[in-house]
Parts: structure tokens; sequence; C-alpha cells
């Protein structure tokens, strides 16, 4: 029995690393050339490239991942004829190059063409065919004819407005809207349109909404107005302006419900601010205004950090890796101010070039360092990346397991 053991496990052993092997080298080629900060400003602008900014745990880079290696694998074994190199930066490695290439969220494509060192960011769908089409339309060559098969008239969807670039400034200037903000081949996108559809159809005769769509990939100049930057967004737009976003499920009871409540609520005038309103508002949904993020000084940063849990953004007004960082901050503040519903979570801000010793008493060497503080004391640094979901990431470890959501 022992000696037939100790044959299956050396069986194993054997198979477990020729598996090795097979997979390696045969089963998965990374064709993507893989660029470092170094690498990348002495490559990009000699001649042209599609790059790929990443981070190793998002889910839709690793969706993406084999689409690009074929990519790759087409354009990188062929340069000469292709023009192009087909490339991808580590975005939780290569931090600075990220932040300098203005990387907020994962994965961003952009085109760099030869002699410059400016990319276009890419918005389209990622299948292989439309990247293909990309680049030959970056590159000036012409595209080649895909047979497309012919589109069946789509079914009216009663109720549904579709809001484009050139109608958006006059259809969601007037009144409520209840706005869907979406990519075709997004897969929660696809699967929340019939759900939309029969929210619009039941909705049709409610004079005070109207419920809409926006499709991001033909429409960046409305999707770039109101910041969206993953799809499906649900926002609650009145007389032309955010009120908040929708977090919550997306089934037609859900949407109904929060829709029902949208439009009982009294909102509150500006002198009476928005406090009483928020109370009646379900726990999915955030509001424009407060919580926000809090600025400290000298005078009050030891107050205000000395109870619970407060993540401090230091920044210099003239650090140019510093600019970009704002909306997220407060992005941050909206989404754990409101979805914890905890008075001693607050995200903060200090401005070095103005409270100098303050930094310096904090051991702030470079701009923006980010710290988190329990009950007065320094717990962690973030050194990685910055983008929301790292970010929240990062507060919902260290505020402990009694503070989950």
């Amino acid at each position: 029995m022992r000696r037939t053991l100790v044959t299956f496990c050396a069986v194993v052993a054997v198979a477990s690393s020729l598996w090795g092997v097979v997979r390696s080298s045969d089963l998965y080629k990374d064709n993507v050339v893989k660029y470092d900060e170094a690498a990348f400003q002495e490559a990009v602008g000699k001649s042209a490239h599609f790059v790929k900014f990443f981070a190793p745990w998002c889910g839709h880079c690793k969706r993406l991942a084999p689409t690009w290696d074929e990519l790759a694998e087409k354009y990188n074994e062929a340069k000469e004829e292709s023009k192009v190199t087909i490339a991808k930066v580590d975005c939780t490695v290569d931090t600075t190059l990220c932040a300098d290439q203005g990387i907020m969220s994962y994965p961003v494509l952009k085109f760099f063409k030869e002699g410059s060192k400016e990319g276009v960011k890419y918005w389209g769908p990622r299948d292989l065919i439309s990247l293909e089409s990309f680049i030959a339309e970056s590159l000036g060559q012409e595209q080649p004819e895909v047979a497309k098969p012919v589109p069946a008239a789509p079914a009216p969807v009663s109720g549904l407005v579709e809001v484009t670039d050139g109608t958006f400034r006059a259809v969601l200037g007037q009144g409520r809207h209840f706005v869907k903000f979406y990519a075709p081949w997004c897969g929660h996108c696809q699967k929340l349109a019939p759900v939309w559809a029969d929210l619009a159809a039941s909705l049709e005769h409610d004079p005070s909404l109207k419920v809409a769509k926006v499709d991001c990939t033909a429409n960046r100049l409305v999707c770039n107005e109101f910041e969206v930057e993953a799809y499906p967004t649900l926002l609650w737009i009145e007389q032309g302006k955010l009120v908040g976003k929708y977090r919550g499920g997306h089934s037609h009871e859900e949407l109904k419900e929060f829709v029902s409540r949208m439009t009982q609520r009294e909102t509150p005038s500006p002198e009476e601010g928005s406090h009483e309103g928020q109370q009646d508002l379900p726990s999915c949904f955030w509001w424009e205004s407060p919580p926000s993020v809090m600025e400290l000084s000298a005078s009050n940063f030891e107050g205000v950090v000395a109870e619970g849990v407060t993540f401090v953004m230091f920044y210099a007004s003239w650090c140019s890796h510093c600019k970009w960082l704002p909306p997220t901050w407060a992005d941050l503040a909206l989404s754990y101010g409101m979805l914890v519903a905890r008075t001693e979570v607050k995200v903060a801000t200090v401005d070095c070039s103005v409270y100098e010793a303050l930094c310096n008493s904090h051991e702030v060497q470079g701009y923006p360092t980010l710290v988190l503080f329990k009950d007065g004391k320094r717990a962690a640094e973030l050194n990685g990346a910055r983008d929301l979901e790292a970010l929240y990431g990062f507060m919902y470890v260290h505020l402990g397991r009694h503070d989950e959501l």
C-alpha cells in the first residue's frame, strides 16, 4: 500500500510539473509587451502604441486579458507590417506613471501615435473586431470591411427616452429624470435592459418623471458631463442637475420603490439644508450634498482625528500628482458617509503648502500621502492604486470586522 501511494504521488508530481510546462508554454502565451515607467518613457513616442493600463485584481481587466493577448499576437509578431505595439502597464506597480496618465479606473486603453506621448483614450467595445478597427482608424489605415447582419427593427419601447449628446441639455434641463448610463458590451447593462424598459413603460403616463438612457460609447459628451466612469450608472437628475446616484438592486420592484420615494419626497430649500430629506431616502442612495470632504487645519486636526476613523489626504496645491485625486476623494466621502452611515468615519484633506509644520509632524514626505487614523493614532498608509474601489477597500479593511457593511 505504501509503495503504491509513493508511486501515485510521484506520478502526480511529474504530471503537475508537465502540466505547468504545457500551461505556460502552449495554452497561454503572453504576447503583450509589459512596460514599467522607464521602458514606457523610452518606447512610447518612437512608434505607435496601444496600451492597456490595468490592475491584476480588476475583474474587467481579467476578462479583457485573452482578447488583449490575441490582439498582441497578431500585431506584435509582425511589427514591421502592423506599425503598432500592443502593451500593458500594471498600475499597482507603476503608480506614478498611471497617475501621470490620469488613470482613475481599470482598464483604460490609450492609443499613442508615433511622435506623441499624448494618448487618446479608447471608449468603444472591447471585442477583437472593434479594437482592430480602432487601431486601423488611429493609424489612418483603410478599415477592413466586416460583414454585419442586417439588424432587426427595434421594438418600440413606451416611455423610454433615449438621450444623446445633441439632445441632453434640452431633454434633461427640464423636470425629473431617472437616467441609465450604459455601454452595449457591458454584461450588467444587458441584464438590466429589459427591466429598465419595463420601468419606463410602467411610468409612461407619469407627468412628473421621465425614464431615460444614454449609450456612453456613442455619447461621450453627456457621460463626461455627469462624470460616468462605470456601467451601468443610474442617476437621478432634476432641472439638469445631478441630485444623486442610485446604488440599489436592479429588480423592477426595487427601482419602482426608489422612484416612488423620490417623487414623493419634499425637496428642502437651501436654507433648510438636505439632512431631513436624507432620512426619507433608501440606504442605497448617494446625495450630491454632504457628507463631504473635511478640510483640516492646524487648529482642528487633532480634535477631528481623535475619535473614530479619519482617512486624510495630505497634499500640496502645486503638486501635479494631486490634481486628479480630489474628484475620487469626494466620491469616497459620499459613498462611505451615506452607505456606512457612521458619523465617526471621516474623509479629510490637509493642504501642506499652508500647514507645513502639521504635515512635517506626521512625517509627510511626498504628495499626495494618504494616511488612515484610528482614534487619534496613525493606523496605516495607502501605497498603491488610488481609484475609488481601491480607496474604498482600504478603508473597509482597516475599519475592522465590527464595522462591516
